[in-house]
């Protein structure tokens, strides 16, 4: 599958910083978890999808590819 580029240097910026701020606070809170020993598999669920969405974001701004924009829809950014 070819990712064309469909969003501009703004938009890769934004989406890297958006990124890393998530993927940083999911690995807090899942180290929180951790420490807190929190064994109930749902709240795991909250820091698996911020590490997950923070890296799909940090995919985006890398290869300016945005999957939103790829479906049809305008983003501001």
């Amino acid at each position: 599958m070819v990712f064309e580029c469909n969003i501009d240097d703004r938009g890769k910026a934004y989406r890297l910083r958006i990124g890393i701020r998530t993927l940083l606070a999911g690995l807090v809170l899942a180290a929180v978890f951790y420490l807190a020993d929190v064994d109930w598999w749902a709240f795991w669920l909250g820091p698996v999808g911020m590490i997950g969405g923070g890296a799909f974001a940090i995919f985006e701004a890398r290869t300016g590819w945005c999957v939103v924009r790829a479906m049809g829809f305008k983003t501001p950014i």
